[in-house]
């Protein structure tokens, strides 16, 4: 089995529509720059509340990718 190496980083999505949209535009707009995501891992969630309402939802994600070794 061949070795890799991954790298972890932590991006935050958002949407108003709930925590799985912002999960996958956060990915999303991820995978555009950085090829060969592998996992995504959630972190934390929290919402947005304005006037007692809430208003936005926000998914902080640990999401790792394979280094390029140029195999």
């Amino acid at each position: 089995m061949p070795e890799s190496v991954y790298r972890v980083t932590e991006v935050i999505g958002v949407s108003s529509e709930g925590w799985e949209a912002a999960a996958r535009n956060a990915v999303e707009t991820a995978g555009r720059t950085v090829r060969d995501l592998r996992v995504a891992e959630v972190i934390r969630q929290d919402v947005t509340i304005e006037n007692g309402a809430v208003t936005g939802y926000r998914v902080r994600l640990g999401i790792s990718f394979k280094y390029d070794t140029g195999d």
